[in-house]
């Protein structure tokens, strides 16, 4: 038997695979143009951004749990 956190945690994954594909559906260009910028960034920004955007998503699964 699957544990509810595990189970929450496949829904998360699935909810980004469904957001990230209508994405790419939507603006195919506005992506490419995303991801080459991406590639240009320097690995800090790219780092800083990360662990800010892993820390806003970790303060709102607090605030959702509580």
């Amino acid at each position: 038997m699957r544990s509810i956190a595990f189970a929450d945690f496949l829904i998360g994954v699935g909810i980004l695979f469904v957001l990230e594909g209508l994405l790419f559906a939507a603006s195919p260009v506005w992506m490419r143009r995303a991801m080459k910028s991406a590639l240009a960034t320097p690995d800090n920004i790219l780092r800083a951004v990360g662990i800010g955007s892993a820390i806003a998503g970790l303060i709102l699964i607090w605030f959702v749990r509580r």
